[in-house]
């Protein structure tokens, strides 16, 4: 928003100018820049935190210039595009994101890892809008026994740490044995070495491993989750930059087409 201030100058004192002259510093201050303008870390380049592999919102792709592709990386490509700036990807871990350690450090502008926008979060971070509506959801192998959330009492089920998965798997499944892993690619190695039975975490993040082959989903949970873009809660013109390209994004159709891209076969 921006803040106009405007006193009218009725000069008939040194006193009244005085005034006058400090309200219209104020409003030029405030008002001239507008929004904040955004800061970014290196000039010119918009720089993004990610955990890779996490498919399929983010993994390795030489064939791109960025060397990565996937939802959330494709999105932010569109995005840095449309402020005419490079993209630049770094990975990092989930924990060093979704509490705010890799973007205060100043590793990063944008934290974009398929993060749950939620109130705990909120309190470090500032969130773009909403750009996926997400599930939870329970994969078992083909021939488990396991068929729903109840059946998981005695058994092992992975979760990522410190994701809303793992909070879902806790409210939901207390009598399982819990265990948290730091990314799919330790869940899914662990399920297919009979480690653990169950991996409980995002729906289309266990749609990429059940198409690996021997392994089914077996329920899916509706939670209001919604994945946003984090960012420094005082970095208020980046996020407005970044809230202006997505309502782009969506108004051109330039977001339908990326999203059918990797969620256009997701039942």
């Amino acid at each position: 928003m921006t803040k106009n201030s405007l006193f009218p100058v009725i000069a008939a004192s040194a006193l009244a100018f005085s005034l006058a002259a400090c309200g219209s510093d104020d409003s030029d201050s405030g008002g001239e820049a507008g929004a904040a303008e955004m800061e970014l870390i290196t000039e010119g380049t918009l720089t993004v935190c990610s955990e890779v592999p996490y498919e399929p919102f983010e993994m390795e792709d030489s064939s791109t210039e960025s060397g990565y592709s996937g939802f959330d990386i494709d999105l932010m490509q569109a995005i840095a595009d449309g402020l005419e700036l490079e993209l630049e990807v770094k990975d990092s871990s989930f924990d060093a994101l979704e509490s705010g350690l890799a973007l205060n450090s100043g590793d990063c502008d944008v934290a974009a890892s398929a993060m749950t926008i939620t109130e705990d979060r909120q309190e470090n971070l500032a969130f773009s809008e909403g750009y996926y509506d997400s599930q939870q959801s329970l994969l078992v192998p083909e021939d488990s026994d396991i068929a729903s959330i109840e059946d998981l009492a005695g058994a092992r089920v992975a979760v990522q740490q410190s994701t809303t998965g793992e909070a879902y798997a806790q409210e939901n499944a207390a009598d399982a044995t819990i265990t948290a892993f730091p990314g799919n690619p330790e869940m899914f190695q662990a399920i297919q070495a009979g480690q653990v039975d169950a991996i409980l975490q995002d729906l289309p993040v266990n749609v990429e491993n059940a198409r690996q082959g021997g392994f089914m989903i077996v329920e899916e949970y509706s939670t209001d989750e919604q994945y946003g873009f984090a960012m420094q809660q005082d970095n208020t013109g980046l996020v407005e930059a970044v809230n202006e390209q997505l309502s782009a994004l969506r108004d051109s159709g330039d977001y339908d087409t990326i999203y059918d891209t990797y969620f256009s076969a997701e039942g």
